[in-house]
């Protein structure tokens, strides 16, 4: 049974940092993407950044590309999201999700078979 556990959020102003942190159990297949996704309130889901076990892939959304970064340790089967100059529209709850097969970027997100309960990230002064 695959498990994700979400942490690390929580408020930070304008232009400030903020890592966040999955840590995986249970996956099985020796290749799993792993991604956050985020959702804003009133708004729908967004596919912010992944990751592929097999060769780090990585894929960005425009809206994060240069600001966020999201890479893994395998030691410690935790994939983080290092988010920097963070933007008030950056505020949303955001999920870590994983998939046992290929992904296609950008709605990866439709693609995720297990998802973690969320961490709220608000950006605020």
């Amino acid at each position: 049974q695959v498990q994700l556990v979400e942490s690390g959020g929580g408020l930070v102003q304008p232009g400030g940092s903020l890592r966040l942190s999955c840590e995986v159990s249970g996956i099985s297949s020796a290749y799993y993407v792993i991604g956050w996704i985020r959702q804003a309130p009133g708004k729908g889901r967004e596919g912010v950044a992944c990751i592929s076990s097999a060769d780090d892939l990585t894929y960005y959304a425009d809206s994060v590309k240069g600001r966020f970064t999201i890479y893994r340790d395998s030691v410690k089967n935790t994939v983080y999201i290092e988010m920097n100059h963070l933007k008030s529209e950056d505020t949303a709850i955001y999920y870590c999700a994983a998939s046992d097969g290929a992904v296609a970027a950008p709605r990866f997100d439709d693609a995720m078979d297990d998802w973690g309960k969320g961490t709220l990230v608000t950006v605020s002064s």
